[in-house]
């Protein structure tokens, strides 16, 4: 299942599917301030791409401390079909700031990617898993940086929205048919 349109010349993807599976320059990981990566979009990351996650992803944190919410780290992606793997810290949903945090973390991501100077990037719903995040809220926070990010990308070309389930895909494509097609005159559906 997929559904895409293409934002001010920016390709925007949704899937249902399983986010280790996808090729991109980089996948993004909903992480943890202290990269622990046991359940989850993390655990399955770890799982699949390897070890080697779990370690750099220790060091980082050794050698830099927590990232805090909102912000977002960079390791390689091991095994993975992904070249790295950009950890961004959403927040527990009912924080105070909440919806802001998410959309640092959301636009922290897509930052790390431009600075890395990457193609194409694959995104998960971050913060709707065990932080509780509702994932209309989730899908309307992100639409808004994407129609906001599109008129300034520079590398990125591809963005893939990765969601695990039926549900959270058929709640952001709604939301994303919704947002971005109502206010924005190049969208165009594929």
């Amino acid at each position: 299942m997929q559904f895409r349109f293409t934002l001010n010349g920016l390709e925007i993807i949704v899937v249902k599917g399983d986010i280790t599976d996808i090729e991109a320059d980089a996948i993004v990981n909903a992480a943890n301030p202290y990269l622990k990566h046991g359940g989850g979009v993390a655990g399955a990351i770890v799982r699949k791409g390897g070890d080697i996650i779990q370690r750099e992803s220790d060091e980082y944190v050794r050698i830099h401390g927590p990232i805090p919410v909102g912000g977002a780290a960079v390791t390689g992606a091991g095994r993975l079909k992904a070249k790295y793997i950009i950890h961004a810290v959403g927040p527990v949903y009912g924080e105070k700031g909440g919806d802001e945090k998410l959309a640092s973390a959301i636009k922290s991501a897509l930052s790390k990617a431009e600075e890395l100077k990457l193609n194409t990037i694959a995104l998960p719903a971050i913060s709707t898993g065990v932080y509780g995040y509702p994932l209309e809220k989730c899908a309307e926070i992100m639409a808004n940086i994407l129609k906001k990010f599109s008129k300034t990308a520079l590398s990125l070309s591809k963005i893939i929205v990765c969601l695990y389930d039926e549900k959270a895909f058929n709640i952001f494509s709604k939301v994303f048919n919704k947002a971005l097609k109502a206010d924005n005159p190049a969208f165009t559906m594929m």
